[in-house]
Order: C-alpha cells, then sequence, then structure tokens
C-alpha cells in the first residue's frame, strides 16, 4: 500500500497509466487536494501528448468498418447436398470455411470495437480528470495572489501547523495542512463556522497528513476547524476539534 509521503512521487506513473487500480484511485483523491501534483500532472500530460503523436495506437473507428464491408464481400457457399448415408455424420455449419471465415471477421470486428471504445473512454476520463486539475489550480492561484489575501496560522493538536489564505474578494480560502497521519481509515476534515453552526468544508483522503485544499463560500464564515473524522468525512465534527483559526 503506498504511504502518505510516497504518494507525491506517482504523478509519473499516473500520467504513464502504469499505476494499479487502487493506487490510481488513491491518486486522484489526492490530486483533488495537492497544488503541487495537479501542476505535476498537467505537465507531464503535456509532455505525453507531444511524445505520442506519431506513436498513438488506438484502432481508427473506419477500421470497424472495413472489417464489416470485408465480411459482406465474403460469398457465401451453398450448404452441399445431403448424402444419403446413414452412417456419415452431418455437416456442421461451424465447420464450413465460409461460416469460420464470416464468423472471424465478426469476432475481430467486435474486439476491435471494444477495445476501441474502452479506450476512448479512459482517455475521456484523464483528459476529464485533468482539466478539473488545471482548474482547481488556476483557483487556487487566484486566491494567494488576490490583493485583499490574508494568511492565518494555527497549531495543530498533537503536532503541525494549518495556514489558511483567505480573499474575501474571491469568496474562497486555501487551506494548507502539515501534520501526521490522522491513522488508518482515518481522515481530517475541515469545517467552516457560521454563527457556531458548523458545515464541511472538504474531506482529505484517508491516512493523508499533509495536503492543499481550495474551500469555496467561506464570506460569511468566523472561523475554520478540522477534526479526525472516520474515512469519507461526518455529516457534523467529531470532538475534540484539533485545530481552530478565525476568519475575521
Amino acid at each position: 500500500m503506498t504511504q502518505p509521503e510516497e504518494i507525491h512521487s506517482l504523478a509519473g506513473a499516473y500520467v504513464l497509466h502504469a499505476l494499479e487500480e487502487a493506487e490510481r484511485e488513491t491518486f486522484v483523491q489526492h490530486l483533488r487536494g495537492c497544488v503541487a501534483c495537479a501542476a505535476e500532472v498537467a505537465e507531464l500530460n503535456e509532455t505525453a501528448a507531444r511524445l505520442a503523436e506519431d506513436t498513438w495506437s488506438v484502432p481508427p473507428p473506419a477500421m470497424r468498418e472495413q472489417v464489416l464491408a470485408a465480411v459482406r464481400r465474403t460469398r457465401q457457399l451453398p450448404p452441399p447436398r445431403p448424402v444419403r448415408e446413414p452412417r456419415r455424420a452431418p455437416v456442421r455449419w461451424w465447420r464450413h470455411p465460409a461460416a469460420l471465415t464470416a464468423a472471424a471477421c465478426l469476432l475481430v470486428a467486435a474486439l476491435v470495437g471494444g477495445v476501441y471504445g474502452v479506450q476512448e473512454q479512459r482517455l475521456r476520463e484523464e483528459r476529464a480528470a485533468t482539466l478539473a486539475a488545471q482548474q482547481e489550480l488556476a483557483r487556487t492561484q487566484a486566491v494567494l495572489t488576490a490583493p485583499d489575501a490574508t494568511v492565518r496560522t494555527a497549531d495543530v493538536a498533537g503536532g503541525g501547523k494549518v495556514t489558511v489564505v483567505a480573499a474575501p474578494s474571491r469568496d474562497a480560502a486555501v487551506v494548507l495542512l502539515a501534520t501526521h497521519s490522522p491513522g488508518a481509515q482515518k481522515a481530517y476534515q475541515l469545517w467552516l463556522m457560521d454563527g457556531g453552526t458548523p458545515r464541511s468544508a472538504g474531506v482529505l483522503a484517508a491516512g493523508q497528513g499533509s495536503a492543499t485544499h481550495l474551500v469555496d463560500g467561506v464570506g460569511a464564515a468566523d472561523a475554520l476547524g478540522v477534526t479526525v473524522e472516520p474515512e469519507g468525512g461526518s455529516a457534523s465534527p467529531t470532538l475534540p476539534i484539533i485545530a481552530q483559526i478565525p476568519m475575521k
């Protein structure tokens, strides 16, 4: 299992589709909260696209039609006349050369279409994830460089720091958490306090202790708090609040 401190080194393998499914899902979650990894993935994707321009191996859409056209051009021979020999086994259609050719062509066409569809779907998913990461990176940079941005820092119980860069003009804040892992099947959850009423501002990946997270809708918030919750987060904070930063 990938350790939290090792996940930042998986950007290259992620771009090259070399991660196992479990690692890939973990890294996609990590990507949503890590500005550095999002930028690295965007750069690597651009580089990989340039390198692959002359080596793209996904079957072209016309191939399926070409295969089906070959099937239609294959002349089907008429069935042989029955021989009145009681002991002779009947002729099976799957032993006929023309039938075998047609069946093989149909199978190839189905396989080509299936492979192409799977690769196309995966490509769309990767493009969507990269675009989302680039958009979040741009919004994060806008908050950090806003003229009214303010920086506040607080200690995390048990060790570590949490820093909040808030920009009222953007109605958003960037939270930088640097602390120890919350433990197996545990996650840090962020909360905005509006007049004493908490609302969730995001849940980090299970076991993740360091992250950069973009939070929207901070205009009315009085404070931001951090708690340890079960993996996936909770509907309300689990006490104690291990870090709290005033927003005003």
